[in-house]
C-alpha cells in the first residue's frame, strides 16, 4: 500500500503532510501559491485519511514516504507539517536527514510528549464520544478546540468534512489488523534550517513542544502568531503562505 496523493508545479519539491483533523485538502490555499513560486509540490494523505485506507499488517509511515518520493524521481525536498503530519516530518527527517532541505513545523506534535491535561481531556473526550456512536458530536469536539478564532464559517466547515471523512474511513477499518512501525526520532540527526510556529490560541502542549525542538535543532527559529489557533494555515492562508514563501526562499 502507498499513500494517495498529487503533485503540482516544478522545480524544487516541496512535500505537504496534513494534520490528522484533517487531509491533503487543508493545503488547498498553499498549492497554488507554491507551485507559483516555481516549486514542486507534493501531498499526501496520511494513513486513514483522504484517499488512504488504514492498511492490514506492519506500515512504516516514515519509509512509504521515502519510497513515495523514490517513485516520483524526488531525492530532496523540503518539508512542511501541521500537528500530526509534523511529528511525521520530524521521524523521516531524524531517518533521512540527507533528503530534506529544509523543514517548516506549524503545531507541530512530536512522539513521545507527554499530554497535559487540557490535551488528555480532549483525548479522553473524543474516545467517550465515538465509543457512544456519537461521531457527529466527536466531530464538533475537534473543530471547536483546533479550529483559532480567526477562521470564518467556510473554513471550520472545510475542517468539519475533512475530520467526518476521517472518522468514517478510521471507524470502517476498526477490524483490520494494522501494525504502524513509529519510533521516536532522534533529534540530533536533524540538520536542516527549521522554522517552527505557533498559535497563541492553541493548547499549551503545542508551544512547549516548539520551545523544546528551538532548543534542540540547530537551525531553528520559533514565531508565536498571536491570533492564531492549531490551523494557522487555514486560518490566514495569505499570511502563512508568506511565511512559507519567505523562509523557503532564505
Amino acid at each position: 500500500m502507498t499513500y494517495d496523493f498529487d503533485v503540482t508545479g516544478d522545480g524544487p519539491a516541496v512535500l505537504l503532510l496534513h494534520s490528522t483533523v484533517c487531509d491533503r485538502r487543508m493545503w488547498d490555499p498553499q498549492v497554488a501559491a507554491l507551485a507559483a513560486a516555481g516549486r514542486r509540490v507534493v501531498r499526501l494523505d496520511l494513513v486513514g485519511h483522504g484517499g488512504t485506507p488504514v492498511p492490514a499488517g506492519r506500515f512504516d509511515e516514515a519509509g512509504a514516504v521515502a519510497e513515495l518520493l523514490d517513485g516520483l524521481g524526488v531525492g530532496e525536498t523540503a518539508l512542511v507539517g501541521s500537528s500530526g503530519g509534523g511529528r511525521l516530518a520530524l521521524e523521516f527527517a531524524a531517518r533521512r536527514p540527507d533528503r530534506v532541505t529544509a523543514l517548516v513545523l506549524l503545531c507541530t506534535a512530536l512522539r513521545g510528549h507527554d499530554a497535559g491535561p487540557e490535551l488528555e481531556a480532549f483525548d479522553e473526550r473524543e474516545e467517550a464520544l465515538l465509543e457512544a456512536g456519537d461521531v457527529a458530536g466527536a466531530v464538533d469536539l475537534n473543530v471547536d478546540l483546533w479550529v483559532g478564532p480567526e477562521a470564518d464559517d467556510a473554513t471550520r466547515e472545510r475542517v468539519r468534512v475533512m475530520q467526518r471523512h476521517a472518522f468514517d474511513v478510521q471507524l470502517a477499518a476498526e477490524d483490520v489488523a494494522y501494525e504502524p512501525v513509529r519510533t521516536d526520532p532522534d533529534l540530533s540527526r536533524i540538520s536542516a534550517p527549521t522554522l517552527l510556529v505557533t498559535g497563541a490560541h492553541d493548547l499549551p502542549d503545542f508551544r512547549e513542544i516548539a520551545v523544546h525542538l528551538a532548543g534542540v535543532l540547530p537551525k531553528a527559529q520559533h514565531v508565536e502568531l498571536a491570533w492564531a489557533g492549531h490551523l494557522p494555515s487555514m486560518e490566514r492562508p495569505e499570511e502563512i503562505n508568506g511565511l512559507l514563501l519567505e523562509f523557503l526562499a532564505g
